[in-house]
């Protein structure tokens, strides 16, 4: 007769007490067990009244109802020999009494037999744990059955018994005790499945030092063959508490069948992959050892993390790179844009590119071939060659982070073809190698396409072929933009006047505003007109400062607006102080702006006087205080003698060289006996100072 086991666990426990050293341990499984084979299970049969079916099981049992009552018989054993005394044995339900301690109560227990699901494994709820022997804890949805099933059996069996529900508020005193005694346990376990993952890294050739420092850094891989020990232990049905020499051999013999020869581990800790990661990237480095895994792995690091002092500028290259690229990509950009998007989603973003710890994970995942590379035939040549073309050695860890595919690059085959469509162009492989620093995407085949494209659309724009190389040599990046972009951008500024000569000066000076977006660009425009500058007068200021177009409005262009406003020039006069020095748009005030001022103010000029200044001569804002203001404002006071409302009458005095008109001049008028202003004196010409001056003679 066949049917389903259906075992319900409630509560397990292990209750051990001491006498005179002999330790008694009792096994409570409360639950319930469907007949399966009729009597030969529920201890009805012959020889069952006392508890234990001593009948032999009928032959049409399936292997599952074989197997739950070969347990179960068993289990009744064990009792027995532990001294317990079975009372009853129906419907699944055992009732034993067990054999007092001294100096205590007799205990009441409800028991059955160790449950097994439909698969024969045993249940993992089915480990003991331990409670004192006057207290029958269950959980809260079976209180009230568990209750009813006590409390109608023979009252004899109630003696000296408590039922506690486990929302109860009643704590075992020996809980604290018993979850100490199973941490020590973990803990030990722990401790000889490191070791015994240290034993088979030693085997593979790595050192007593590393094979320990690996074993200790790999938890998850320790954690799995834990498992799996724990689970091939309920599979075979083992019982008893193995030592610690026995378990270690058994997580030993466990990572040896894995067959990765340590590897898993060296990639959990060295590389610090996940365990499916490192589980599937160890097959394919089969031919490996972790020796020489580790050996690979510290000698990358070494190369790509080296140089401490840039990481924040990978970090900002990598997001400018990704920012303006506007192309369709090839296999190996897009892997990279995947490498280096992965890193940008974690927490710390794209900073964390520069720190091995943070990357070297994800590079590891995007580009797992990296570990089947050479080091002798692969790695160190394309290093080498790196520095060759004048890329620093410091900085080569930059390049191929930004690349990575590089390191896969024939050198013959596949760099130099590329590289010589750039140095036919610009000359020296060093200048390739200044170009391949700024923009490592240079060598994809998808970029060296696009910049063909770009030489072709800027020559039928009638741009110059100096102003373009100057422009894509000193910002390779513009290479990253599509020519639609471009053509975009061009437009807007052929909209606000630009000529053809003024767009190959700017395309020259500042390449990067090709890439900025148009509508941004477009705000400025608007903002400048805003502030009273004309079309013509934009665009002229565009031509000789276009980095004031790609600044941010809000924190950039009004800050240095109110300094002005600030420091007394009226609204009316701001045009003509923009038009006469634009630049004062980039300086930065408190590092350059307000210092010069302040020094003015110290000299014994008044704010006032420094705003009328400003307003008649703006490029007064620029001028440095050591090179300029100083000499010029000593020399003034100290030899010419002459009083501060010279300079404040004729500010453009600044503006002359020191040592090439101010002094001459000077010294010509001096030896003249003669009097003049500042003006008189400097804002002649040569041919005019000569003639009132020197007698038609020049200096």
């Amino acid at each position: 007769m066949t049917g389903m086991v259906k075992l319900v666990m409630l509560v397990v426990r292990t209750l051990m007490e001491k006498e005179n050293g002999v330790a008694q341990t009792t096994a409570m499984v409360i639950g319930e067990c469907n007949n399966i084979g009729g009597p030969y299970i529920d201890g009805e049969g012959e020889g069952g009244r006392d508890g234990v079916d001593n009948s032999t099981p009928p032959d049409n049992l399936t292997f599952m109802a074989r197997m739950v009552y070969e347990n179960r018989r068993k289990w009744l054993g064990n009792c027995r020999t532990l001294g317990c005394e079975v009372e009853n044995c129906k419907n699944g339900r055992v009732f034993l009494r067990l054999p007092p301690p001294s100096n205590t109560t007799t205990t009441t227990t409800v028991a059955q037999p160790p449950a097994f699901g439909i698969q024969g494994k045993i249940s993992s709820s089915s480990i003991p744990f331990l409670a004192p022997a006057n207290r029958f804890v269950c959980s809260n949805h079976h209180s009230h059955n568990l209750r009813h099933h006590i409390l109608s059996s023979s009252p004899r069996h109630l003696n000296h018994t408590r039922v506690v529900d486990c929302r109860s508020p009643c704590r075992p005193q020996c809980f604290s005790s018993i979850a100490s005694d199973d941490y020590r346990d973990k803990k030990q376990k722990q401790a000889a499945a490191i070791e015994a993952v240290s034993d088979i890294l030693r085997e593979n050739g790595v050192s007593e030092e590393e094979s320990m420092e690996i074993a200790m850094k790999s938890p998850k891989y320790v954690e799995m063959l834990m498992d799996n020990v724990s689970e091939l232990d309920e599979l075979f049905q083992s019982t008893g508490c193995p030592t610690i020499s026995t378990y270690k051999k058994k997580v030993y013999e466990m990572g040896r069948q894995k067959g990765d020869k340590g590897l898993v581990p060296a990639l959990e800790s060295m590389v610090g992959l996940p365990l499916p990661s490192a589980m599937r990237i160890a097959r394919s480095l089969s031919a490996n050892t972790p020796s020489n895994l580790l050996h690979k792995v510290k000698y990358v690091k070494k190369v790509l993390f080296s140089d401490m002092d840039r990481k924040v500028l990978i970090a900002r290259k990598a997001h400018r790179m990704m920012m303006h690229l506007s192309i369709s990509v090839d296999d190996d950009l897009q892997h990279t844009l995947s490498f280096l998007e992965k890193i940008q989603a974690r927490r710390g973003g794209l900073g964390l590119l520069g720190f091995g710890d943070g990357s070297f994970r994800y590079l590891i995942e995007s580009f797992p071939r990296l570990l089947l590379l050479s080091i002798e035939s692969n790695i160190k040549p394309v290093v080498y060659f790196l520095e060759c073309i004048g890329v620093p050695r410091g900085c080569i860890g930059n390049v191929l982070l930004l690349y990575p595919p590089i390191l896969f690059y024939d050198i013959e085959k596949d760099i130099k073809p590329r590289m010589q469509v750039f140095t036919k162009v610009y000359g020296e492989d060093t200048e390739f190698g200044k170009m391949l620093l700024k923009y490592p995407w240079i060598l994809s085949t998808s970029i060296t396409k696009n910049y063909e494209e770009i030489l072709a659309f800027l020559y039928a724009k009638k741009m110059a072929e100096v102003s373009l190389q100057h422009a894509i040599k000193s910002w390779p990046l513009l290479l990253g933009c599509s020519v639609a972009k471009l053509k975009l951008m061009i437009d807007q500024l052929h909209i606000i006047g630009v000529t053809e000569k003024m767009l190959n000066k700017v395309i020259a000076t500042c390449p990067q505003l090709l890439m900025h977006k148009p509508h941004e660009f477009f705000q400025v425009v608007l903002y400048l007109k805003g502030l009273g500058l004309e079309e013509e007068s934009i665009a002229r200021v565009l031509g000789r400062c276009p980095e004031i177009f790609m600044t941010n409005i809000d924190k950039t262009l009004k800050k240095k607006v109110e300094f002005l406003f600030e420091l007394g020039v009226s609204k009316k006069h701001l045009p003509r102080v923009i038009r006469k020095y634009p630049e004062f748009f980039i300086c930065d005030v408190n590092n350059s702006l307000l210092p010069r001022m302040t020094y003015l103010l110290k000299i014994g000029l008044s704010k006032r006087e420094i705003a009328f200044m400003v307003g008649r001569f703006s490029p007064l804002l620029g001028y440095s205080i050591e090179e300029v203001l100083r000499p010029k404002y000593e020399f003034l006071v100290n030899i010419m003698q002459k009083p501060l409302e010279e300079v404040v009458e004729y500010p453009r005095y600044f503006s002359y060289s020191l040592e090439k008109k101010i002094k001459p001049r000077f010294w010509v008028i001096k030896g003249r006996n003669c009097e003049c202003s500042l003006k008189d004196m400097l804002g002649k010409n040569d041919e005019e100072f000569a003639v009132d001056y020197m007698n038609g003679s020049f200096i």
